[in-house]
């Protein structure tokens, strides 16, 4: 298929997880991308496994969530084991209950992603131009230049925005001359799926060997006894070419202990491992998203969804200034918040990545005899267990220190900036039980009311939307009532008190107000986040 266009809003480069959700979060705001990449088609490979809560509550918003649970399996818990023993094992099964929707780690291959994201532009009329080349990009105030080829014919495309999705190796990220910064971890790794036949593993449990030569896992995948297996080649073998998986076999006995029963081998590889990150996330119109932008150590199952919510952050806002519905300042707020991200992420994955790589005679000490007692005394504390899984699902991330939240509240546990926290409503007028994320389904920001109102107040509110900010603005009201006191709870309202809260399109709090004051949400909506 060839691009007939000559003009696009936006051109995505990258038609991995993280180009294949902007493209996705664009649609659902009537911006209709163009999106290309140099592969044949999706991807038939594995690669990423872990689906993380905050991934699957932007899954939600998009309608999508129940092929997703269907066609993946929860991970139940994660066994440290040394010499053919158990060393300690860690229960995953709802650890972020009453946390989100998803209190789990949700197993669903990359593969399965890109599909479903497919699928989604598919039904929204949005092709995706595969074996297209992006050859040149030349900026301009006004728009980018860029020079595309798909096999003999090249095309001059005049783009508004450039979205550089294209990975490690992105020439949008080379084309705009940022540098990326980083090393590369001086061993080499094997990856392999395949399907086992081994009584000894759980097909619930992700199975990590930890042994002085080095480490092997086992991570169950949804379908039936089938696992993603990962170590480090041994010296002998890293320097061979054309390995094959029987020759880490012997290695993967020894580490694991297990005799390895391979009934079928879907795939094997092997790499290096990266922690890099781009000194930029943007330059003038261009923006980077996933692993254009970050790559690190896959320890946590983080990367795919970094990516996933890079795209996230950024579409719903890149969208609002090409509709002009937002100013363009917006647009500093992107790398502004997901920087600080990237670069935790990259300095929490390489610290543990590196012990558990390490070889010296203290770090073998400490994991062959405190390693099972500190996790397990970690392990039993509540409040540990609750930290743990905000990080790895990433619910925990915040946004308090951005330039286009405003906080006037006195509470202390949520403010502007935090995700909107998963908090079950009892609807009084239905009769139905709903979620404050359910109230944020429909693109835009969403405007939510707590307190004890008249009718004329409402009304009031109602028409400033209706005058204001019809098409920009949902509105939800909640009044007092047994059944619903621990969402006031939770936002620290005290009797007699009402809050206002207005949530970002990425369901998080742009705006919170001890009051409910017209004139000072007024001034979020058109002065700090920019709404023309």
């Amino acid at each position: 298929m060839n691009i007939s266009e000559t003009h696009t809003k936006v051109l995505i480069v990258g038609a991995g997880p993280s180009g294949l959700m902007m493209a996705a979060q664009l649609l659902r705001y009537g911006v209709q991308p163009i999106i290309i990449d140099t592969k044949l088609g999706p991807t038939d490979e594995s690669k990423a496994l872990a689906v993380q809560a905050r991934s699957l509550e932007i899954y939600r918003q998009m309608g999508v969530i129940d092929r997703i649970l269907e066609g993946g399996k929860q991970a139940e818990a994660v066994s440290f084991n040394r010499a053919g023993k158990q060393l300690a094992k860690l229960q995953f099964s709802h650890v972020g209950e009453g946390q989100t929707m998803f209190p789990f780690i949700h197993l669903y291959q990359q593969s399965k992603n890109e599909r479903l994201l497919l699928e989604f532009l598919t039904l929204n009329c949005c092709p995706v131009y595969w074996q297209t080349h992006l050859i040149s990009l030349k900026q301009t105030t006004n728009f980018v230049a860029a020079e595309l080829q798909n096999g003999n014919s090249t095309l001059s495309l005049q783009c508004d925005y450039v979205v550089g999705a294209d990975g490690a190796h992105s020439t949008v990220r080379k084309q705009s001359g940022i540098p990326f910064s980083g090393d590369t971890y001086q061993h080499e790794f094997y990856l392999a799926d395949v399907e086992l036949d081994n009584d000894e593993l759980n097909g619930n449990e992700v199975q990590l060997y930890l042994e002085k030569k080095g480490f092997s896992a086992f991570f169950p995948m949804p379908e039936a006894n089938r696992y993603r297996v990962i170590g480090n080649l041994p010296d002998g073998l890293e320097k061979k070419g054309d390995l094959a998986i029987e020759d880490i076999l012997p290695c993967l006995k020894e580490i694991s202990g297990l005799a390895i029963n391979i009934t079928r081998n879907y795939w094997f590889t092997t790499y290096r491992l990266h922690h890099r990150m781009a000194d930029k996330f943007r330059e003038q119109r261009c923006f980077l998203v996933g692993d254009a932008a970050h790559i690190h150590s896959p320890v946590g199952g983080q990367g795919m969804n970094t990516g996933l919510q890079d795209a996230y952050n950024l579409a719903w806002k890149l969208a609002g200034v090409v509709n002009n519905q937002l100013k363009t300042a917006v647009l500093d707020s992107y790398a502004a918040e997901r920087m600080p991200v990237a670069k935790d992420l990259l300095g929490t994955t390489d610290r543990v990545f590196s012990f558990i790589m390490s070889g010296s005679v203290l770090s073998n000490i400490f994991k062959k005899w405190l390693l099972p007692v500190v996790l397990k005394w970690i392990w039993s504390k509540e409040n540990i267990r609750e930290e743990f899984f905000k990080r790895v699902s990433q619910i925990g991330i915040s946004y308090r220190d951005s330039a286009i939240n405003l906080n006037i509240s006195q509470a202390t546990q949520i403010k502007a900036g935090d995700r909107l926290p998963y908090l079950k409503v009892f609807d009084e007028k239905k009769q139905l039980e709903t979620d404050l994320h359910e109230w944020c389904s429909k693109p835009g920001f969403t405007l939510i009311v707590l307190g004890k109102f008249a009718e004329l107040d409402l009304f009031t509110l109602a028409k400033w939307i209706t005058q204001n900010y019809q098409s920009a603005l949902n509105f939800f009201y909640l009044p007092p009532s047994a059944k619903n006191q621990h969402v006031f709870d939770a936002f620290e309202l005290k009797p007699n008190q009402a809050k206002s809260l207005i949530v970002r399109p990425d369901m998080y709090i742009g705006f919170m107000n001890d009051k409910v004051d017209m004139v000072l949400m007024d001034n979020y909506l058109k002065n700090v986040v920019g709404l023309n």
